[in-house]
């Protein structure tokens, strides 16, 4: 008899309890390659040339429950519109491939899908830049689908700080606590990637809800700002949340973190924002990338977060949200969707149990979703929506 591997193993579990992955900016990607246009990209076929994403890899992947990222740059002039064409990009897809995409809005919706073989779609929507200060907003994007919220993309917003500006309100302002109360009553995640340690604090302290990182890392094993140190994860099973591990390279591995730096340094002195994608500042990136070779993540990079993480916040708060779509490297063995897999596989081989690595991929996402709704049912019963305003708290 052939012994079974780790990772048919890993799929096997998959099968059972497939991945609740947190975080994927396949819309962002549609707008920005083709506009929308689901023709030109259209994930039945395979599209490995252009995008970390398709039914297929999907599939291979073993994930059952995606959140869409309907993420809008925070410098957009517009941000409340841009949001609402990611959500219907969101929705296009899912009616334009209903026999793999199922709507999902509620935990019990997730398990449906489930059963029926279907990979469950939410939607979080990536700063609060997106409700434009607005509670009415909040509860529309609510309406309309989004079951998360980040408090903030890379830039602040007016009533929370983000963990890769300068600080604005040390932390969150009164009308940000005002805004995570809203997000508790409608039943709305509130989601702490990408948000200052001081916001993530006190958030937690505001919440009356679990939370989530639905892409973040450990800050010990890998010391970013956005990912989350020691003292915010030992505070999760008091909270009920979740920590979801992300793979981009520069927030997982050390090394990448410190070349990163050095690569964006390297752009200014020559004269170039370090995002810019211009031929000429290209040119100039290549030409520091051959002298100084990035350094690359692995599964194994991964997995050394998810062990730190299990072991300080515990089993049952952590999670995954690899940031496909939404990055230009990933780990070795986990180059798109079809890697989970691999991470199963490598968790395995640590001695994880396949009891814990259901809760992982699966039970945790969804307990954490059918909480917020039971929250929300009780304040509702209890507390009528906010008309509070930033001018009326903030000043």
């Amino acid at each position: 008899m052939t012994a079974v591997g780790p990772l048919e193993t890993a799929r096997e579990l998959l099968r059972e309890f497939p991945v609740v992955d947190g975080h994927n900016d396949l819309p962002w990607a549609l707008r920005e390659q083709v506009r929308y246009d689901l023709d030109a990209r259209d994930i039945a076929t395979d599209q490995s040339a252009h995008l970390h994403t398709d039914l297929a890899r999907l599939r291979a992947g073993g994930v059952g429950a995606q959140y869409w990222s309907v993420y809008v740059r925070s410098d957009l002039p517009d941000a409340v519109p841009a949001t609402l064409e990611q959500i219907d990009c969101v929705r296009q897809l899912i009616a334009r491939y209903p026999q793999a995409l199922a709507p999902a809005l509620t935990a019990a919706d997730m398990e449906a899908a489930r059963s029926q073989g279907r990979i469950a779609s939410l939607m979080g929507a990536e700063g609060g830049h997106s409700i434009a200060n607005s509670l009415a907003t909040l509860r529309a994007l609510y309406a309309l689908g989004v079951r998360y919220m980040t408090l903030t993309h890379n830039d602040n917003v007016d009533w929370a700080d983000s963990a890769t500006d300068e600080p604005g309100v040390g932390g969150l302002s009164a009308f940000g606590r005002a805004v995570v109360r809203e997000m508790n009553r409608e039943g709305m995640l509130v989601d702490l990637s990408h948000v200052a340690a001081t916001t993530m604090r006190d958030a937690l302290d505001a919440s009356e809800a679990p939370v989530i990182f639905s892409h973040s890392s450990s800050r010990a094993v890998c010391d970013h700002p956005r990912n989350v140190p020691d003292d915010v994860l030992e505070r999760l099973p008091s909270n009920g949340g979740m920590a979801m591990v992300t793979f981009v390279p520069k927030f997982v591995l050390q090394a990448a973190v410190d070349w990163t730096a050095a690569a964006d340094e390297n752009m200014r002195e020559h004269g170039f924002h370090h995002l810019a994608t211009t031929p000429e500042a290209m040119k100039v990136h290549r030409a520091f990338e051959e002298r100084t070779p990035r350094p690359v993540a692995t599964v194994s990079t991964v997995a050394d977060h998810l062990d730190h993480m299990r072991e300080v916040a515990g089993v049952d708060h952590i999670g995954i949200g690899g940031d496909y779509d939404g990055t230009a490297f990933t780990p070795d063995g986990l180059s798109d969707v079809s890697g989970y897999p691999n991470l199963i596989a490598e968790l395995l081989d640590r001695g994880w149990s396949k009891p814990d690595l259901a809760k992982l991929t699966w039970q945790n996402a969804v307990r954490v979703l059918g909480a917020a709704e039971d929250v929300a049912r009780g304040l509702q019963a209890t507390r009528a929506p906010s008309n509070a305003t930033i001018e009326s708290l903030d000043g």
